[in-house]
């Protein structure tokens, strides 16, 4: 057993199985296992009612080891710096992250880091004659040689409490949007249960099956581990290839964001009155265009929106109605309970074809994709009860082949 008291800092990692920072901590004499709602980090509704019943699952998680969750409120370092002068503190572990927020977090607190957030963390993989990856395709074939390099890891068997107490954790007002039960036991119970037959073929792209595994606010918030999914399907075949490519995509976008030396710039000017227009009846849902209109709904509805039609709305945004990307990016950011900077703005910029696509002049026309992934119409009318009423808006913009298209869809 080592001497003193370990802290171990969560994140987005709010889990005990597969946790290696936590496994290191167990070895101490005491554990402060540690979460700090810092003022400085926005939590939109969604994300926060998501994040305080994920705590809540992990405090039951870490009481039943032996040491109960200590939960503070302020600047991290701050916090740390009073944990040490309080107590014998040796050594201060968390899993490794990339975001800017993360690496000028990790530069102030200086703690051991552990994999954990990534299967390849930034820096693992590079070119040649670069620093990072900007085309998936070949990051994939690199990847997929690394991603299982570490074993999945069991929890530690017991944590010894340093004693310390913490505050409650905050009451969240109702949110508008059904926000799914976060933490690790729901989470386990989606990876349990997964089910991929069909998903290499097309299913993960069908809208109204709505066939994907719903992991994505578990995966962001790290209740449950990437790692840890790759081991489950990796008996799937081709469906569990296909399931690990969506895996390889998080660390694609991770790479590129660390790569950046800081976040997207802010919006250059303002926007016209024309495209505020357009962009307040994009984010309502209210375009005209049924395959749009109902992703945007489920976003409102539930703080999630399936993968296609978030490339839909996104490329209807940019392409279409001539919108800045980045108002977009942060439209989704503050609504999605999986709302990951790394993720979202690397979608964004993919669909917008800033740096990361091959074919940056490409969009998605949204009636051929609505044709193609939602040919018997059950998931717009699933989001869109109002289709057939009279007061359904009219297109926002005047596109003879999509206005046809329209037509035909509601006859």
């Amino acid at each position: 057993m080592t001497p003193g008291t370990a802290i171990v800092v969560f994140n987005r990692d709010l889990r005990v199985h597969d946790h290696p920072a936590l496994l290191a901590a167990a070895s101490f004499e005491a554990v402060i296992p540690l979460f700090v709602f810092d003022p400085s980090i926005a939590a939109p509704p969604n994300r926060l009612a998501f994040l305080v019943s994920s705590l809540r699952e992990l405090d039951v998680s870490l009481t039943k080891l032996g040491a109960p969750l200590v939960v503070r409120r302020g600047d991290t370092s701050a916090v740390l710096n009073a944990l040490r002068d309080e107590h014998d503190v040796r050594a201060v572990f968390a899993s490794g992250d990339y975001t800017p927020l993360a690496r000028r977090r990790e530069q102030r607190l200086a703690p051991e880091t552990f994999p954990g957030v990534a299967l390849a963390a930034p820096g693992t993989l590079t070119p040649t004659g670069g620093d990072h990856f900007k085309v998936f395709t070949a990051y994939w074939r690199r990847w997929r040689e690394v991603a299982a390099a570490r074993p999945v890891l069991a929890p530690p068997p017991r944590l010894r409490s340093a004693g310390v107490s913490g505050e409650v954790l905050p009451t969240v007002p109702p949110t508008k949007a059904r926000v799914p039960v976060g933490g690790e036991a729901a989470a386990r119970v989606l990876l349990r249960d997964l089910a991929l037959a069909g998903y290499a073929s097309g299913g993960h792209d069908d809208l109204a099956g709505d066939r994907t595994s719903r992991l994505s606010p578990y995966l962001h918030f790290g209740c449950v581990s990437a790692r840890e999914c790759m081991e489950r399907v990796s008996s799937m075949g081709a469906d569990g290839d296909a399931f690990v490519r969506q895996l390889c995509w998080r660390d694609f976008f991770l790479q590129f964001e660390a790569a950046q030396p800081e976040p997207p710039d802010p919006m250059p000017v303002t926007p016209s009155r024309e495209h505020t227009r357009l962009f307040a009846a994009w984010a309502a849902g209210r375009t005209g265009y049924p395959i749009v209109d109902a992703g945007m709904r489920q976003l409102l509805t539930e703080g999630w929106m399936h993968n296609r039609a978030r490339m839909i709305t996104a490329s209807f945004l940019v392409h279409d109605l001539g919108v800045d990307w980045r108002l977009g990016a942060a439209h989704f950011m503050h609504h999605l309970v999986d709302g990951d900077v790394a993720n979202n703005n690397g979608n964004w910029r993919w669909v917008a074809g800033d740096g990361l696509n091959t074919r940056p002049g490409r969009e998605l026309n949204p009636l051929r994709q609505a044709k193609r992934f939602d040919p018997s119409g059950a998931y717009v009318r699933r989001y869109v009860d109002d289709l057939d009423a009279s007061d359904y808006p009219a297109p926002i913009i005047d596109k003879t082949e999509l206005a046809a298209a329209r037509n035909r869809q509601l006859t």
